[in-house]
């Protein structure tokens, strides 16, 4: 195995250069993720001006988010496996925070959700080319922290979003907040042009000098699902992510409705659980994994099913506890957990993948992982709690997060299932029939 000292020495003339382009990066991903949080604030103000249903604001906070998300980063990141992914970066930002500003207009459901289309559409084609940018900037042996630090920008975000969004509301209304936030990004695309470089694709593989182009889609799709590791571990992550996507979107509800704290106390807390316990979380589960897999590569799926495992009996405790600082207590903790295993999960889906295919496999994540999380999740809670409200009452929505974290307890099961397809060496394996690889 390479030591860490030669491979500094090997990449100092590169050090300061991809150092400053993952801080850009990870400016970028923070206003992703700062534009879908404030959907999720507002969407109690916004419930009341607009007399929205728990059914409409899953839907607006989840699938109608996510159907174009989801599908158009598929097409998006075969462009960022061909072009420039560096303009392509720049270029999602601006569309998504134009959008993003424009929601401030909307004076109806219909009008509200075909600017969240806009703002989908933008953001589709952000994640796969950063993810691809970063591997190209650092080694295998790096990859889980520099994902990992990359990934502090959805609790920086969210915390980011949560406080901002819940100060601009109160000062200046929902619909100026969605403005300013919009108009800032805006702002930040010509800095984030600036910051970023292009690498040369498959920097540190073997061979890469000369690499083959991209495969057509259905080849694709086809060596992607061949590879075992990669399709369970995908699974798995779809699965955790219907969990965590309601828990995410509906967090601040449940907050201000079970325990009856004002839009501005929620705020502050969902930013401090967001931004304090999440992003400790993320980066010492990235940080642990690149240890501990460099004994034993199935580390890095070993590390995901214990957090998300224990996600489920703190997530439980903070939805079914009467007690409002237990139920603070509990959501602290799994607030760290829950996201802990963003890192890993980058990391090992980008190892097993070629150079020539990483935003079109991170696309192939994301699309599982947004469809059915982010577009089932939130919807399906907003449905649940509007079913239970003649048998719950006010505890309809407590009652409804609580069922939905059985997705996440089968997907600690099957990451402990995906690691049979890793060695310890972190050798691909053989697939059954012979015709494909694992990671």
């Amino acid at each position: 195995m390479t030591t860490m000292a030669p491979l500094d020495a090997a990449l100092g003339a590169r050090a300061g250069t991809r150092r400053f382009a993952l801080f850009a990066l990870f400016l970028v991903s923070a206003f992703n993720y700062i534009d879908r949080t404030i959907v999720s604030l507002l969407q109690i103000p916004i419930k009341t001006e607009l007399q929205l249903t728990d059914g409409q604001l899953g839907a607006l906070t989840g699938l109608a988010f996510a159907l174009f998300y989801a599908t158009l980063s598929l097409p998006i990141a075969r462009l960022a496996d061909r072009f420039s992914r560096r303009w392509l970066i720049v270029l999602s930002l601006a569309v998504w925070s134009a959008m993003t500003a424009l929601c401030g207009l909307a004076t109806s459901f219909t009008m509200l959700v075909l600017f969240r289309i806009g703002v989908a559409i933008g953001e589709a084609g952000s994640v796969p080319a950063s993810v691809s940018l970063i591997a190209d900037y650092y080694p295998p042996q790096r990859r889980a922290t520099a994902m990992a630090t990359w990934g502090l920008a959805l609790p920086a975000g969210l915390m980011a979003g949560y406080a901002g969004t819940g100060w601009l509301a109160e000062a200046l209304g929902w619909r100026l907040a969605f403005a300013v936030v919009g108009g800032a990004g805006l702002l930040l695309a010509p800095l984030v042009l600036a910051m970023l470089t292009e690498p040369r694709r498959g920097s540190f593989e073997i061979g890469s000098a000369a690499l083959p182009p991209a495969p057509p889609l259905i080849d694709a799709l086809g060596i992607l699902w061949r590879t075992r590791a990669f399709r369970y571990v995908v699974i798995a992550g779809m699965l955790h992510g219907f969990s965590q996507y309601a828990m995410m979107t509906w967090n601040a509800p449940f907050f201000a409705r079970t325990h009856g704290l004002s839009l501005g106390t929620v705020a502050l807390l969902m930013a401090l659980l967001s931004g304090g316990a999440g992003a400790v979380g993320m980066f010492a589960s990235g940080w642990l994994t690149d240890r501990l897999a460099a004994r034993d590569a199935r580390w890095r799926v070993w590390i995901m099913a214990a957090v998300v495992g224990l996600t489920v009996p703190l997530a439980l405790v903070q939805y079914l506890t009467r007690s409002t600082p237990i139920a603070i207590g509990a959501a602290t903790l799994a607030a760290a957990t829950m996201i802990a295993y963003y890192g890993p999960i980058l990391a090992a889906t980008q190892s097993a993948t070629p150079p020539t295919m990483r935003a079109f496999g991170n696309a192939v994540l994301l699309l599982c992982f947004n469809l059915f999380g982010l577009g089932l999740g939130p919807w399906l809670t907003g449905l649940l709690s509007d079913l239970l409200v003649p048998q719950a009452g006010d505890d309809a929505l407590r009652f409804a997060l609580a069922i939905m974290l059985v997705p996440s307890t089968l997907a600690a099961l099957l990451f402990l299932y995906a690691a049979r397809f890793f060695t310890p060496a972190g050798q691909l394996r053989e697939t059954q029939d012979g015709a494909g690889r694992d990671a």
